[in-house]
């Protein structure tokens, strides 16, 4: 057994880049190796901004032998009327590199055909692994490829080396004008190279050691981590961990290096999040906290080696920060001296989105908006003032410069200018949540502005036909209706997505649209549908059962989630099933009768009408659970409602089972169907049991 090394060099790739690398490349050559037939033990990868390399360990020297029937053409065409075999049967044994006497004929459903067995494997790893090396390094994705100089090759950045080692041997191949070898490079500034790696064992020593380079990313995001917070805990604080940062400083240092600098007090007058958004957007730092949660006057940032001086590269990071830090001060001392009147007389020249007029516009759509959600919900009529203020920020220098803050800024500037907790809050959370895993708004208000200004987004984009196709979706229209979702269900909102549609379509006015509202509305709330399926099915829900709970209505999605779990734990049960077929009876028997056959049901039976002991039975089974039921749903007790169909089924088993429903008697008949149309429009309530398939 082997061990194999490749290692493509490149120019500094973005962080974003780099573990996605790492696992395309593991999963590429793990696929190419079992394709060739190379067995072989774990492949593991690493990757840096500068280099992404992949280990196989345990390899075989050789292919893997295999027998395998090999079919030509069919036997008519492989043998003459004597029995002999013919050109296209000579050939095919040719081909295959066989006697005439090794070929047999195999019988498929197509019908017989001439065969050969024939042993494949047995290469040379050796010979084999260039071609693998490169149709894995062609294969390696990217947003965006680049080419350099007169190559036509492209990759994410130009390829400045490539090592490939089996053992001691190296691999050749020629790709991007480079050939194969045992050279490596390390660390820019700490170890250069080049370094000649004697064997495939010897690579990872080589590039750590003198190198100077952390291959493995957990190693250096564990000593960012372990560094970081040794040296905020010298000043007593804390360090602001955020994920997405780490991950993206960890990727990149080939050798990470925390320091912590430090900037004037003076800054902490600024908000928190201002300060926190200098840090970690512009600098790439994070913030540092005490004990009770303020902010301290000190950052963490990551070199990528170990600095000879690091007083004098701490003051050039701190000198970068304060730059920074006096441009938000300007920013904000400007700001507050800023009437929100000014800002909204300001925003009737930002243009919201083509015909839909301008931010302005928007801002008093949502004023009227919310306050028509407001009184919907039981919210403070004051709301309407949350939505009239929410675009005012998008004017003020702060968000000019800081744009990820809009929505934020609005509601820290809504505070310090004498606007009431709720409306500063709503206007806060106005754009949550930002995507399928980010948090919805904590505060009703803030819910309910979310939802408006998402709807009316919606509406605008709709009614111009703007409407989401493939991966195409320039407007996150797909995230704005998951999000109107996410945040009625999370928020037990009582709220009907077609009147919010309603709503938002007649805060447009005299807009002219290029989709008739009507049109516009119903290709909407097929939008919501899919979204609500996708996020549905996305939790773990079978989709059978999704799709039922879709069937019977969607637009209250509060009752729609409850209805889907109670539907959930139904179809666990070991009768659901032929409860399904029992109830998918009734609706079939209505959907041919009433909808195909154009028969007018109203659902209304006459009970005394009936001649067989069942039906009777099934007619007053239903009056008597009527009451039941619709206290039931009154209470959204979807489970108790799914129990009472499990009551009434023994009732309508013995109705179909006993009861002729399309009899001679016209009369007769009609009240039959009637009976069973009072049954599935109950059932239609909870599940569109069609849907389901059992």
């Amino acid at each position: 057994m082997s061990e194999f090394i490749l290692e493509i060099g490149c120019e500094e790739m973005p962080a974003r880049f780099v573990p996605k690398l790492a696992a395309e490349l593991r999963e590429v050559l793990d696929k190419a190796l079992a394709e060739a037939r190379l067995d072989h033990g774990g492949v593991s990868t690493w990757a840096t901004t500068r280099r992404i390399a992949v280990r196989v360990a345990d390899l075989a020297e050789a292919q893997r032998r295999e027998e395998e029937i090999v079919t030509g053409p069919p036997k008519r065409i492989a043998y003459d009327a004597e029995g002999k075999l013919t050109k296209a049967g000579e050939g095919f044994a040719k081909t295959q590199g066989v006697g005439p006497e090794a070929l047999f004929v195999t019988t498929t459903d197509k019908g017989e055909y001439l065969s050969a067995r024939k042993t494949v494997g047995g290469g040379s790893t050796r010979d084999i692994l260039p071609d693998l090396c490169m149709e894995a390094i062609k294969r390696l994705s990217f947003p965006k490829k680049m080419h350099w100089g007169s190559l036509d090759f492209h990759f994410g950045r130009p390829i400045r080396w490539f090592l490939a080692l089996l053992d001691a041997e190296v691999v050749p191949f020629e790709l991007a004008g480079l050939t194969s070898g045992r050279r490596t490079w390390g660390h820019r500034i700490m170890g250069p190279g080049p370094f000649e790696t004697a064997s495939a064992a010897d690579y990872v020593r080589t590039v750590e050691e003198q190198g100077r380079v952390v291959l493995d990313s957990e190693r250096r995001k564990a000593i960012i981590l372990e560094q970081g917070d040794a040296a905020a805990a010298k000043v007593g604080g804390r360090v602001i961990w955020k994920d997405s940062l780490l991950d993206e400083v960890c990727n990149l240092a080939e050798h990470p290096c925390p320091l912590l600098g430090d900037f004037h007090p003076m800054y902490l007058e600024l908000p928190r999040e201002v300060l926190l958004t200098s840090m970690e957007s512009h600098q790439k730092s994070f913030g540092v906290e005490g004990p009770d949660g303020k902010l301290l006057p000190h950052f963490l940032c990551t070199l990528n080696l170990e600095p000879q001086d690091r007083t004098l590269v701490k003051k050039g990071w701190e000198r970068v920060l304060k730059a920074r830090l006096e441009d938000a001060r300007f920013f904000w001392e400007s700001d507050l001296k800023t009437d929100l009147g000014t800002w909204l007389a300001a925003l009737e020249n930002v243009v919201f989105l083509g015909p839909l007029g301008s931010m302005g516009d928007k801002s008093r759509r949502l004023e009227s908006l919310c306050a028509k959600l407001a009184d919907a919900s039981g919210a403070p009529a004051e709301l309407a003032e949350a939505g009239r203020l929410a675009k005012a920020d998008l004017v003020s220098g702060m968000v000019g410069e800081f744009d990820t803050l809009q929505g934020v800024m609005g509601g820290i500037y809504a505070a310090r200018k004498g606007k009431s907790e709720i409306v500063a809050r709503a206007v806060a959370e106005q754009y949550l949540p930002a995507g399928p895993d980010s948090p919805t708004p904590t505060t009703l208000g803030g819910a309910l502005l979310a939802v408006a200004e998402k709807a009316d987004t919606l509406a605008g984009c709709f009614g111009l036909n703007m409407i989401p196709t493939g991966a195409n979706d320039p407007y996150a229209l797909r995230r704005c209706a998951l999000g109107i979702c996410r945040i009625v269900m999370e928020h037990g909102l009582c709220l009907d997505l077609e009147q919010l549609v309603v709503w938002a379509q007649e805060g447009y006015g005299a807009v002219s649209w290029k989709l008739d509202a009507a049109e516009a509305r119903e290709k909407l709330l097929d939008f919501f549908g899919q979204r609500l399926r996708a996020l549905f099915t996305g939790q773990g829900h079978d989709t059978r059962v999704v799709d039922a709970a879709l069937g019977a209505g969607f637009t209250d999605v509060k009752t729609l989630r409850e209805r889907l779990e109670a539907l959930t734990a139904f179809s666990r049960e070991a009768d659901f099933g032929q409860a399904v077929l029992t109830f998918k009876r009734a609706a079939n028997i209505i959907r041919k009768q009433a909808g195909e056959a154009g028969v007018e049901l109203s659902g209304a039976f006459e009970a005394g009408r009936f001649e067989a002991a069942e039906e009777k039975a099934l007619a007053a089974k239903l009056s008597e659970t009527e009451d039941r039921f619709r206290d039931l749903w009154k209470r959204g007790d979807f489970h108790g409602l799914l129990g009472l169909l499990r009551d009434l089924r023994p009732a309508v088993d013995a109705f179909f089972d006993n009861v002729m429903v399309m009899c001679e008697d016209a009369a007769l008949r009609e009240n039959r169907l009637n009976l069973l149309k009072s049954l599935v429009d109950r059932l239609g309530r909870l599940a569109d049991f069609g849907a389901l398939q059992v």
